[in-house]
């Protein structure tokens, strides 16, 4: 409901929209022809209070301010509702200030992507666009130094076991959540205070799920970021990315969630945020927990409670590198199996090719001259591989290495990644017909691996020496053999 002493102004958005509010607990949206206006609601929660005028006009700059970046076009302009002399109201008119509103372009309910997640449209060109936008969007984020990222996260636990205590959600349940959450937590603190201090903290989104995020000008885009509170958005830019593939998995099942977070680290490198992923994974479903019990969704609040639990409790972690010539389907294997490996949302799928890509700053499916392919390249590039599976196999989570893995030092290598980080290492070889993986090859389009047909000839004539890991034939899908030798299910489950 929009606040009585609201209730003017309110009248006067819906005459120059044409249409009723779409509301929120803090906000009223009139989303017209032309344009959209939003409406700070005069209410105090707690966590912020938009009582006052002055609050509601600087937190509508805010907003404007912190979403203008990322979504130009979108976010246009903060005017005043104003009364002028005849007692009328205005927008942007002349006279003394009563309200004021946030002026946006209209944005049909299908553009926004928890609606285009519940049609199923989060195709997978569509999850890669998503994390190369999340990936641009902390790229461009400022560090903040100075942040005691451990006691910051010890608060965020606190407070989201007050809220759900508030909520009524089970004390029993609540307690027990927030003493493993704060071990957990206290294991991590070295890890959040070495990433403060190489400036993953920054002031990020904070409220990043589908629901902030749009299709605009045809690209996915985040916008309505969390205004009110600096504290609660000076964050892990890993924290800010866990409320998406919490929400992710939650309405489009693990490997979207797996796909976004691969398609991340493929563009921005940062491997290590996995370590951290299971708490604050933890922490963004027992935001959703509370929430939904705060409303009455008793159901709801139930299921991302257990989520919050159970990702508290995540299973171990291993390594498994899949090798073979080009052509023989390494990724589309390596991406089968990665949401079913391992702590949510699955392994992290490390890939040469696109490491190689990074390291030259290019998008994975951007083609390099041959002098990146070099010999020392090459090498740089599995030093890179190897050293980013211990760092992740070393945090708990587990980690497919996919390249042609051709020399039997990089198997080695990858091996004694595994060892290193004192997790089981499991080997799979893929071979097919030459026939075949020469078609593949000539057919493959919009692909982070640069090969060829001749790099392919110039494969099939290498010795690549004697190969002790498990041979699976790729002419034909690995994948039901895969699962089975990995003891996974045969069909993915969460």
């Amino acid at each position: 409901m929009i606040p009585p002493q609201q209730a003017e102004a309110a009248a006067l958005l819906r005459r120059i929209t044409g249409a009723a509010p779409i509301e929120t607990h803090i906000s009223a949206v009139f989303v017209g022809p032309d344009q959209a206006l939003k409406l700070k609601k005069a209410v105090d929660l707690g966590f912020l209070d938009f009582t006052t005028l002055a609050a509601r006009e600087r937190f509508a700059r805010r907003e404007l301010e912190l979403n203008r970046a990322f979504a130009p076009g979108l976010y246009r302009d903060v005017l005043p509702v104003t009364r002028g002399a005849d007692g009328a109201l205005a927008l942007g008119g002349e006279g003394e200030a009563v309200e004021w509103v946030l002026r946006m372009a209209p944005l049909p309910q299908d553009a926004f992507l928890d609606a285009v997640a519940a049609r199923g449209g989060l195709t997978p060109p569509l999850l890669d666009a998503l994390g190369d936008a999340v990936a641009a969007m902390h790229a461009a984020l400022p560090p903040v130094p100075g942040v005691d990222a451990p006691a910051a996260m010890a608060r965020v636990i606190a407070g989201n076991l007050a809220a759900a205590r508030a909520a009524g959600l089970p004390e029993a349940r609540a307690a027990a959540w927030a003493e493993a959450a704060e071990a957990r937590r206290a294991r991590l603190a070295p890890l959040l205070a070495a990433r403060a201090a190489e400036g993953r903290v920054r002031r990020c989104h904070g409220d990043l799920h589908l629901g902030n995020l749009c299709l605009w000008q045809g690209r996915p885009t985040p916008f309505d970021a969390l205004e009110f509170d600096e504290a609660l958005a000076t964050i892990d830019t890993g924290y800010d990315l866990a409320f998406l593939l919490m929400d992710l998995e939650a309405r489009a099942g693990r490997p979207a969630a797996n796909r976004v977070l691969n398609r991340y680290v493929a563009r921005g490198g940062d491997a290590g945020l996995t370590g951290a992923l299971p708490l604050w994974l933890s922490l963004r479903a027992m935001v959703r927990a509370h929430v939904a019990a705060a409303r009455g969704a008793a159901a709801e609040a139930e299921g991302y409670l257990a989520t919050a639990e159970a990702r508290l409790d995540p299973p171990p972690p291993r390594l498994l590198a899949i090798g073979g010539l080009p052509g023989t389907g390494k990724s589309t294997l390596a991406r089968a199996l990665a949401p079913s490996l391992g702590a949510a949302p699955g392994a992290l799928v490390l890939r040469s090719d696109e490491i190689r890509k990074r390291r030259h700053g290019a998008a994975p499916e951007e083609r390099l001259p041959d002098s990146a392919y070099s010999a020392a390249a090459s090498a740089a590039v599995f030093r890179d591989l190897f050293a980013a599976a211990a760092e992740v196999a070393r945090g708990g989570h587990a980690v497919i290495a996919d390249a042609s893995f051709l020399s039997a030092a990089d198997r080695a290598g990858i091996a004694a990644a595994a060892a290193a980080a004192g997790v089981p290492f499991t080997g799979i070889w893929l071979t097919a017909p030459a026939e075949v993986l020469r078609a593949r090859v000539a057919a493959r389009r919009g692909d982070a691996s640069d090969a060829t047909v001749a790099v392919l000839e110039a494969a099939l004539a290498r010795d690549v020496g004697p190969v002790d890991w498990t041979v699976l034939d790729a002419a034909a899908d690995p994948l039901p053999a895969a699962r089975a030798l990995l003891r996974l299910p045969p069909d993915h489950s969460c």
